[in-house]
């Protein structure tokens, strides 16, 4: 990643409604009557939280000392949010509010093993698509974080970039179901990053008829989150890199944005020059802090307390020394 210019990341902004059931989803899925599905659980309780994986991803750098610029579309409802944002140092200057629309709303229920069930109202993020990535200065973009959006926002934000050599990662996420093969066989083209979970991975190659080695012939590096089990970076390199969780210190509370913060620390990391295992634990760090919070976005936590935290995983690591500017 160039270490001149900003970090521009695109994505949804929403509202996450998040409720939790107190059981297991899976005790109640019948294998032989998925095929007319009908259930319904009683959850708990019920936080509306601010959210969208651009904000997410956004503030997961600025916890790092990484100012990056939004580029999204929000409601009129979104007047605070915003002003939050702007606080804790993002640049909202790319943030549109839309007056006659809501803002985008994710609903999720978790139950007991942190499993998730959502759906997702697009709402105003639906203007994403008329909001170009040339509205920022080309010449002044580092790097794109292309994350799941207004679907064919998403393909010209990738054109986008194509058409200006800027590099760029491509974050299909939670739309690989909205998405068809071809349309993520499209984004991810010219991408520097490809970056899933592992579920997501198997609807990714199932749509797109592409395996693992083919993808990687189409993308430098591609990474495979997997939750509790780390996350696999297969890098430019031919390296395959596995990269451990940090160690939930406490509880771990909620799992929604846990894969937008270690999408922020994997950056960060690479925006001061770290190699991928140290970039890749970098944002394990950053997840675990996730985790560890209600909500998508964690509490702001000092320099030392994750340079700490990172040490009491992961040992020293000469990079740690860059991480905060």
């Amino acid at each position: 990643m160039r270490r001149e210019g900003r970090i521009v990341v695109t994505g949804s902004v929403a509202f996450d409604y998040l409720m939790t059931f107190p059981g297991r989803f899976t005790e109640h899925l019948i294998p032989d009557r998925m095929s007319r599905l009908s259930v319904s659980f009683l959850v708990d309780d019920m936080r509306r939280v601010p959210g969208g994986c651009g904000p997410n991803i956004a503030y997961g750098l600025s916890l790092l000392g990484e100012r990056a610029t939004l580029l999204a579309t929000a409601g009129t409802d979104a007047e605070e949010y915003r002003e939050r944002l702007a606080r804790e140092g993002v640049d909202v200057s790319g943030l549109r509010l839309e007056s006659d629309l809501f803002t985008a709303s994710f609903f999720v229920s978790t139950d007991q093993d942190q499993n998730q069930l959502a759906s997702f109202y697009t709402g105003a993020m639906a203007r994403a698509r008329d909001l170009p990535l040339d509205s920022v200065d080309p010449a002044s973009i580092a790097f794109v974080v292309i994350s799941p959006n207004d679907p064919p926002a998403m393909a010209a934000h990738a054109e986008a970039c194509r058409r200006h050599g800027i590099p760029f990662l491509y974050d299909p996420s939670q739309q690989v179901t909205r998405l068809s093969g071809e349309e993520m066989t499209e984004g991810f083209r010219g991408a520097a990053i490809l970056i899933v979970n592992e579920y997501e991975f198997g609807i990714l190659t199932h749509k797109t008829g592409l395996s693992r080695e083919e993808i990687l012939r189409r993308v430098p590096t591609l990474i495979v989150t997997s939750g509790a089990d780390g996350s696999t970076i297969h890098a430019s390199d031919g390296a395959a890199h596995a990269i451990p969780p940090a160690r939930v210190e406490g509880e771990a509370v909620d799992p929604t944005g846990v894969g937008d913060m270690y999408r922020a620390g994997l950056l960060r990391g690479l925006r001061i020059g770290a190699p991928w295992p140290i970039a890749g634990r970098i944002g394990s760090v950053s997840a675990v802090f996730g985790l560890e919070a209600l909500g998508p976005q964690p509490p702001r936590y000092t320099p030392a307390e994750f340079v700490e935290r990172y040490r009491r995983n992961f040992g020293d690591a000469p990079e740690l020394a860059g991480l905060f500017g």
